[in-house]
């Protein structure tokens, strides 16, 4: 009997552990943010050229965005893999494996920590697609 009181509690420690740290997560994952945002997407080549995107958009996240500043321009490809969307062309330049090349995605200047898909957009954020070797 006591064999069994024991495994209950601790049955009902790991879930309040799973609990807890569910929650944990629920709170810190990234959130978009709801409204009209001035936001600006930069592109930069493989030579350092800098071309810039500027508007409004209501997009919670990067790929709204992008999106939206197709009617400015903006052109990108992308494929889907198990860690969400990745970007293979941008401004009709394509970053590829064989070139070992891809599109890297900073966040006012900082290199993000999402895709493009899960980045979420806060007003005045400014994006930049770069050229990149790895």
């Amino acid at each position: 009997m006591k064999d069994n009181n024991k495994k209950t509690m601790w049955i009902a420690i790991v879930a309040v552990v799973a609990a807890l740290l569910l929650g944990v997560w629920y709170f810190t994952k990234p959130k978009g943010m709801q409204g009209s945002k001035a936001v600006v997407i930069e592109v930069k080549d493989k030579d350092g050229n800098v071309k810039k995107f500027e508007g409004r958009t209501d997009a919670e996240f990067l790929k709204g965005a992008m999106d939206d500043f197709s009617a400015v321009g903006f052109t990108y490809k992308s494929d889907v893999g198990q860690y969400g969307m990745f970007i293979t062309e941008v401004d009709g330049k394509t970053a590829s494996d064989a070139d070992k090349a891809y599109w890297a995605i900073y966040v006012n200047g900082e290199y993000g920590m999402y895709m493009a898909d899960q980045q979420p957009v806060a007003d005045k954020d400014v994006f930049t697609f770069a050229y990149e070797n790895y």
